[in-house]
């Protein structure tokens, strides 16, 4: 008989290998820790979500904590319930009815005491399936949302001789309001020189479905103009005109970086409409924010006249670095609600500075992923890095 084979009873029991792999299932291989850190910051997040529906300077009058407590609660419950249709409002009260009333009655000989736990309990679990089933519904959309919006952007850089380009972008819902793109301008007839680089990330006011959807308007813009002879300022104004036309009275305006790179002369002619300044790393060491330009896309004129965005022309060198990032950078908070900032963004950038363009976004973006932790994130992130090679 061959001992190397395990007896029946050194074989590990069946059950608890079903319940392991049962847990390793729900929680995705999640540690405790981590699965509380989840909660915590989900939980924080909801809270915010209802208390914005409770009138807190009328809870604050009552003089006593108890009530006060007692108030706060009742106004939180009503704000949850309010976000149900009016048919789940009233089985979810049935519901809580039924487990937390019980009521009696007595004959003659004997007392009988009507327990309706299970019934509610019953119906709380239909609530949650039919509140999931939106979720995924929903969720379904989304997805698909999210396929159409990644064909808007590009999966990989153009090839630029002496030009290493890397980008990133993480929504923070399904879909995002954030645009980065990097193409080259097809070459006019009368071109005697290469199509020039054209590099650009933009920042659509708002989150989600509604900021995607300008994102994609955007999008077509600007490819449209680009497609032209036109100038950079040119293009600019045009996008203005468009993002006028769509911004809802100027509350979905549009931030954005451009710029148009020579590959020959490595000359870049830039416009910035009140995005942030994006970071130009020289190979020296020296760092140069990039300002010039004008407001954001979209906003109402007070005037007959357009707004004229000004442009600048820096040259580029072997070795020089440009980072182009969104808000959602530098605003990303820890669980404690302190921003990344830029000083820690520019820290980050010096301690890869002699990566490549991927090695760099990569330790921002992981930088950016180590100081929030556990805290849900607030807003799109986006990045765009591009290197001078040669």
């Amino acid at each position: 008989m061959n001992s190397a084979l395990p007896s029946p009873a050194n074989k590990p029991p069946r059950e608890p290998r079903k319940f392991r792999a049962f847990w390793a299932r729900i929680t995705e291989g999640l540690q405790i820790q981590e699965l509380w850190g989840q909660f915590k910051s989900e939980a924080r997040e909801s809270y915010q979500l209802y208390s914005k529906d409770v009138d807190w300077e009328a809870v604050q009058k009552e003089r006593s904590k108890f009530k006060r407590a007692l108030r706060s609660a009742w106004a939180l419950f009503q704000a949850m319930l309010m976000k149900l249709s009016p048919a789940r409002r009233v089985l979810l009260l049935a519901a809580l009815l039924l487990i937390m009333v019980h009521p009696q009655f007595s004959s003659r000989h004997d007392t009988v005491d009507l327990n309706f736990e299970g019934l509610g309990a019953v119906i709380l679990f239909v609530l949650l399936a039919l509140e999931l089933a939106d979720r995924v519904t929903m969720k379904r959309d989304l997805e698909i949302a999210r396929e159409i919006q990644q064909w808007l952007v590009p999966n990989s850089p153009p090839s630029v001789p002496g030009t290493d380009i890397a980008f990133a972008t993480r929504p923070q819902n399904t879909v995002a309001g954030d645009y980065y793109d990097a193409f080259l301008r097809p070459a006019q007839p009368s071109a005697t020189s290469s199509p020039d680089l054209f590099v650009v990330v933009a920042d659509v006011a708002g989150k989600s479905v509604p900021a995607a959807l300008l994102m994609a308007t955007f999008q077509s813009g600007l490819r449209a103009l680009s497609s032209t002879p036109a100038a950079l300022e040119e293009i600019v104004t045009g996008l203005d005109r468009y993002a006028r036309a769509h911004s809802l009275d100027g509350r979905r305006f549009t931030t954005a970086f451009l710029a148009e790179i020579d590959p020959a002369t490595r000359e870049m002619r830039y416009t910035n409409c009140g995005h942030n300044d994006p970071i130009l790393r020289r190979a020296s060491g020296a760092i140069e924010r990039l300002a010039t330009g004008g407001p954001p896309l979209g906003l109402p004129l007070f005037t007959e006249n357009e707004i004229a965005y000004g442009s600048a022309s820096v040259r580029l060198g072997p070795g020089d670095l440009l980072f182009i990032f969104t808000d959602g950078v530098v605003e990303a908070v820890d669980e404690a609600g302190e921003e990344f900032g830029e000083p820690r963004l520019i820290a980050s950038i010096e301690s890869a500075a002699a990566g490549n363009a991927s090695e760099v976004l990569s330790r921002v973006m992981s930088d950016v992923n180590s100081f929030v932790g556990y805290a849900r994130q607030h807003d799109d992130i986006t990045a765009l890095v591009l290197r001078i090679t040669a």
